[in-house]
């Protein structure tokens, strides 16, 4: 198979995202606009010139966004599961290809009058696979046919994992959210099993955040971080008044030890050196004025810093 798309000449680019009206997301964290991000990044990360994507409402593909198109013709696109080289993806839960999208006899021609009418010779499908649920699918486009080998289409698979890692997250965020509240919305006091699953829940963030290079994607997490952190102080008392401030790394190395990890577990968790993470420790004690890791997790959550 060849590794690169051919050259196209510049045109004008449209994109396009209605990520509130079509899926009634109630913040500016919604799924949708994880999805428009992560289209945009195929742009951007690939060599195909457009790319469209979805999540799945009601059963079926719901294009909400949709990058560097030269028509409408893409706009508002509804897939059905197994129509289409987008349903097929969704339901068979893998990547799908069509390199003579007008030709290809293994798909359903539902949707030629939206792709055909971009343009579009050869479509690439990849599923957002979320706990083994497909919850959405983005499309790669070329004007002209062209081979898609491993080089071309790791980009989007790199894409696609970082989307499946974020609303996955999100998932947990919204449970661990529900579980804060009461039916009325006042604040709920959590049970030990959940307040536990919330601190294991932030401490992957941090870990996943930590290894991320996007500055998009990093801010992303970093909201999520402190909506996660923020539901402790709705089950414990006030919070600790400390003039403390603790380096993103002392409060990740913290975060995992407040689950009783070792300093090995932790350095592999974080990508560090054992002698690395000791050093972090020890400084977050210092600041923390605390003897022991223990008391230091203690002093951290007093202050807010961890849940």
């Amino acid at each position: 198979m060849g590794a690169s798309l051919p050259h196209h000449a510049p045109v004008p680019e449209r994109s396009r995202s209605g990520v509130r009206a079509a899926v009634g997301a109630p913040d500016d964290l919604s799924d949708a606009q994880a999805l428009d991000h992560a289209v945009a990044e195929l742009v951007r990360r690939t060599r195909f010139p457009v790319a469209f994507g979805g999540l799945v409402l009601d059963g079926a593909i719901h294009v909400t966004s949709v990058h560097g198109a030269r028509t409408h013709s893409l706009d508002g696109l509804v897939v059905e599961q197994a129509r289409g080289l987008g349903g097929r993806a969704l339901i068979e839960k893998r990547p799908r290809l069509a390199i003579d999208y007008r030709s290809a006899r293994s798909i359903t021609h539902d949707y030629d009058r939206a792709v055909l009418g971009e343009g579009i010779a050869t479509l690439f499908a990849v599923p957002i696979l979320v706990s083994g649920r497909a919850r959405g699918v983005i499309y790669c486009g070329s004007w002209a046919e062209a081979p898609v080998g491993d080089v071309v289409a790791r980009p989007a698979f790199a894409v696609a994992d970082e989307l499946s890692s974020e609303l996955r997250i999100r998932d947990e965020v919204q449970r661990r959210l529900a579980l804060a509240r009461t039916a009325q919305g006042a604040p709920a006091l959590l049970p030990a099993a959940a307040q536990e699953g919330l601190r294991e829940t932030y401490a992957e963030l941090r870990s996943i955040s930590a290894l991320v290079s996007d500055p998009a994607i990093r801010a992303r997490l970093d909201r999520l971080e402190q909506r996660v952190a923020a539901l402790s102080s709705d089950a414990v008392e006030p919070l600790a008044e400390l003039d403390v401030r603790l380096s993103p790394r002392e409060v990740d190395v913290l975060a995992c030890a407040a689950l009783g990890s070792t300093n090995a577990e932790i350095a592999a968790t974080l990508d560090l050196k054992e002698g690395t993470v000791k050093s972090y420790l020890q400084s977050a004690m210092a600041k923390l004025d605390a003897s022991t890791r223990h008391a230091a997790v203690v002093m951290a959550r007093r202050a807010g810093i961890l849940p």
